[in-house]
């Protein structure tokens, strides 16, 4: 992009993880790489915390061994792009990432409040043309989950792709993760 001769400055996710290595982010300070820019988040509330919680009590018990239940760690989704998401369900063990960040998951979770928007347009689309086959968002503000999955191109979305299949789940409903035949009870994963 370029107005009157500014551009915004792109990064790729080798350069971010420089800038990580030399400590230029402050301790705690939320940082993301989305589509080469670098966005700070806001502070988690308690229920948002909560939440992170559970949904990672939930999906343990869900997935068992095999699988890495992480909270908060980068995902390498693409030369632009390191997201961190609430959750995600990996294959493997921890071992298995040690040279190098998951480059996808089976399951990602977003906990959400004041960036529901983000999460839905943004973060939905960045996921679905990674090919993330289950995205879900623990909607605090409304108190449900929103189901994502069948991801494809869409010429309109942010990032180019978006997912087909939406459903809305309220705390007397459960959901089963693509990838496990677990049944998880939606109230378990609310605070």
């Amino acid at each position: 992009m370029s107005l009157s001769g500014v551009q915004v400055r792109r990064w790729t996710r080798e350069e971010y993880e420089h800038l990580v290595a030399r400590g230029v982010f402050r301790p705690g300070e939320r940082a993301e790489l989305i589509d080469g820019e670098i966005l700070t988040m806001t502070p988690q509330g308690s229920a948002h915390a909560t939440a992170v919680c559970l949904v990672e009590d939930a999906l343990r018990a869900a997935f068992g061994p095999g699988y890495i239940v992480r909270a908060q760690l980068p995902l390498a989704l693409d030369p632009t792009s390191e997201p961190e998401p609430d959750v995600a369900v990996v294959r493997g063990s921890p071992r298995d990432y040690r040279d190098a960040h998951p480059t996808t998951a089976l399951l990602v979770i977003e906990v959400a409040d004041t960036t529901l928007a983000f999460d839905r347009d943004w973060k939905g689309s960045l996921y679905a043309r990674a090919g993330v086959a289950d995205y879900w968002i623990v909607n605090l503000t409304d108190r449900l989950l929103e189901v994502y999955r069948d991801p494809a191109p869409v010429a309109s979305a942010k990032y180019g792709c978006e997912y087909r299949s939406v459903q809305r789940l309220g705390p007397s409903d459960s959901v089963r993760p693509l990838a496990s035949q677990a049944l998880i009870a939606v109230r378990d994963l609310l605070p």
